[in-house]
């Protein structure tokens, strides 16, 4: 599952060879559906038995959600959240006062130095195609994911858990993450920036629980 409703580009440079991949696509929410209730409608799209969920950023929490609903063999968060205690607390607070109402969409999906800053993108590709996918990302699934965001409560678990991090990511700061691997220089758009690093971990958590099947 992609973040915040981008789709499989920020993929594209991992290679998953030997593993049966699905790419889980976004489905328009219905209006003031919450998270858990998004996260079973989706669900029912998971065909495999006992699946490994593999969530970036927003996709990772709503893989925690998942993962309350069906058996999972494990789920592996990248640049996400286990928990609302992960999220910065400015997030709580603007969800508390429900501040994002009044934030147009329009800047969330414009490219500026910022959103290369914010993202951790600097190479002219990269910025290419972050500006692509913001400019593809559908308005009404961003409002209404960012309102699952800052108004997301999550204290579960499954017991077959992996987070990857960056050390530089700055939307969801790692000095608010308890990750299990660490990727040095890393920022929120690191399955872009640092593929092979990421690439490298997935094999082995992977091809380890193949083994032990």
């Amino acid at each position: 599952m992609s973040g915040l409703g981008v789709d499989r580009r920020v993929f594209n440079k991992i290679n998953f060879k030997g593993l049966k991949v699905t790419y889980l696509e976004w489905i328009a929410p219905i209006s003031s559906e919450s998270i858990s209730c998004y996260a079973r409608r989706l669900s029912t799209k998971i065909t495999t038995e006992s699946p490994v969920l593999i969530g970036l950023s927003f996709g990772g929490m709503v893989a925690m959600e998942i993962a309350k609903i069906i058996a999972v063999k494990r789920v592996i968060l990248l640049a996400s959240a286990k928990d609302d205690n992960e999220l910065p607390k400015l997030y709580k607070l603007i969800g508390t006062l429900r501040l994002h109402r009044f934030i147009p969409t329009s800047i969330l999906k414009s490219h500026h130095i910022l959103s290369n800053y914010f993202f951790g993108v600097s190479s002219k590709e990269d910025k290419k195609l972050l500006k692509q996918i913001l400019r593809d990302t559908d308005t009404k699934f961003l409002s209404w994911a960012i309102n699952q965001i800052v108004n997301w409560k999550n204290k579960t678990f499954p017991n077959n858990l992996t987070h990857i991090h960056g050390s530089k990511d700055r939307i969801i700061p790692i000095r608010n993450v308890i990750p299990t691997f660490v990727i040095q220089g890393a920022g929120h758009f690191m399955t872009i920036t640092h593929a092979k690093e990421i690439e490298t971990l997935l094999q082995k958590i992977l091809l380890k629980d193949l083994k032990h099947e």
